[in-house]
């Protein structure tokens, strides 16, 4: 009698597997929140970077912990909406950037210190919880009507040769962002110091995933973090020493600031939410004295729906990968009504909290294809860490201090994993590259994206009311060309294209 093959396990845990050990299950966490962390702080260190509250702080900083914290509920609320059948981390999206930062500025009103010199602008941040409400009912829609009437069109529409190319531009498109921290142009100055810290991050990470066993390869982010940082204190130190600011890799001031005077605040404070907006905060005031109009309400829409239409592309994608690496398909188990509705809500969620749109990070989907570990118990103890950091202050300041140039060099793998996963898709799925309208599909994808081109509506010479990013451009156009550049059909009788890994109808949940 032939024996019956077993199906070969791709991962080392699974989504419903749970580590031994619980220290085991801890360090995987961190992993995950050190591959999420720089990213999800960005986007409110730049959308809000030059506002103040009305008393003068810095509307940046303070918002850095109610987006760590909204990642964490965010990414909850997804993974009980998704029956634990999806170990996505959701943070907060670069995709809304632009629509945010438009948004905060309508009726902003300027902060002057004591010398009548203006120091920033309050910002309109009511017009976020309004937009990422409107973002989480576009979604909502979308994953009704796809439960009610199938996905079988997105098939045409989102085929392997659009999906695969957009998800390289995704990574690639982050590639100048990583050099940047790598290197230390982020902060205004080229270090060589920096490079080779980062260097030593992202060289300990490859070893530790390629040469490690048991532990060791489960967790080569965390390990790469650690070496580039001990590189980084060591320079710092003989910085310090030789009185050379050029090796003082390592700002230890967060840590310093955060016990210069000792208080109950330096081991514990609540995040600032959004819909606590205009209460009194000691030390911070309140956040806003800008008033919310009706007028703002349809400028929101304007702002953030367009947008919305376009993430849900993103989301698919994401999904998609996802799945390739996990072998099976997320889209028809737990279903894209549910992950929609679960990354829509989160996103409402999100905007009220702290007004960044929730999204599923390429950064932990990396981890997951890097470690082989999808347990969701660790994305949920990656969840509680995220919300503590946000509460404990000496945490919060200590991760502050990790500084760019490590986590760039480790985005180096991991940006570059995302990419390398399109092309994964592409070979996965045997979309043939020798036909001329596949080529010239990826050609407009890779290049609209990598290129840089982004879509502008507004007044000439006034800042644009909307702006779709060049991610969203690219997959746009990248699924108007597959439109347009029908299969020959002399193509089709020679050789029958294989089938993309196509989105079944859904099953009743």
């Amino acid at each position: 009698m032939e024996e019956v093959k077993q199906p070969e396990k791709r991962m080392l845990l699974d989504v419903d597997e749970t580590p031994k050990k619980i220290s085991s299950r801890i360090i995987l966490a961190i992993q995950h929140i050190l591959a999420m962390f720089v990213a999800c702080i960005t986007v409110p260190m730049i959308v809000f970077s030059g506002y103040v509250t009305p008393n003068g702080t810095s509307l940046a900083g303070v918002m850095i912990a109610p987006t760590l914290v909204s990642a964490g509920i965010g990414t909850l609320f997804y993974l009980f909406v998704t029956k634990r059948k999806s170990p996505m981390f959701l943070a907060s999206s670069f995709a809304y950037m632009a629509a945010m930062s438009s948004a905060i500025a309508q009726n902003a009103q300027p902060v002057y210190d004591e010398a009548n010199n203006v120091i920033g602008s309050t910002a309109n941040v009511w017009m976020l919880p309004i937009g990422m409400a409107m973002v989480g009912v576009v979604y909502c829609v979308v994953a009704l009507l796809i439960k009610k009437f199938g996905v079988t069109w997105l098939n045409k529409l989102l085929p392997p040769i659009v999906i695969g190319p957009v998800i390289m531009v995704i990574g690639l498109s982050l590639a100048g962002s990583a050099i940047n921290n790598l290197t230390g142009t982020a902060a205004g100055n080229y270090n060589l110091v920096k490079i080779v810290c980062g260097l030593v991050a992202m060289v300990t990470t490859a070893v530790c995933a390629h040469f490690g066993k048991k532990t060791i390869s489960l967790i080569p982010f965390l390990l790469g973090v650690v070496g580039g940082y001990i590189a980084a204190a060591i320079f710092t130190g003989i910085g310090y020493a030789a009185n050379n600011d050029y090796l003082k890799v390592i700002d230890f001031s967060p840590l310093v600031n955060n016990f210069s005077p000792i208080r109950f605040t330096s081991f514990l404070d609540y995040p600032k939410f959004l819909f606590l907006a205009n209460v009194e905060n000691p030390g911070v005031g309140t956040l806003t004295n800008v008033a919310l109009t009706g007028a703002d309400i349809g400028k929101a829409a304007a702002l953030f729906i367009p947008v919305s239409l376009v993430t849900i592309c993103e989301h698919i994608g994401d999904h998609k990968n996802m799945s390739g690496i996990l072998g099976r398909d997320l889209l028809e188990e737990p279903g894209l009504s549910r992950t929609l509705i679960g990354d829509g809500v989160a996103t409402a969620i999100s905007g009220s909290l702290c007004g960044a749109a929730n999204t599923t990070y390429g950064e932990n989907v990396a981890v997951v294809g890097v470690t082989k570990i999808a347990s969701v118990k660790v994305m949920i103890l990656a969840c509680l860490i995220a919300i503590g950091l946000g509460f404990f202050s000496p945490l919060m300041s200590l991760t502050m201090t990790i500084p760019a140039c490590v986590t760039g060099g480790i985005s180096l793998i991991l940006y570059g994993f995302i990419a390398s996963s399109g092309v994964k898709m592409i070979i996965a799925e045997k979309v043939d590259m020798t036909k001329t309208r596949n080529i010239f599909v990826a050609s407009v994808i890779l290049i609209t994206g990598i290129g840089g081109l982004v879509l502008a509506f507004g007044a000439p010479g006034e800042a644009p009311v909307i702006q779709i990013t060049s991610v969203a451009t690219s997959m746009i156009l990248g699924i108007l060309m597959n439109l347009l550049l029908k299969e020959k059909k002399e193509d089709k009788e020679d050789v029958k294209e294989v089938e993309p890994a196509s989105v079944e109808e859904p099953k009743e949940n």
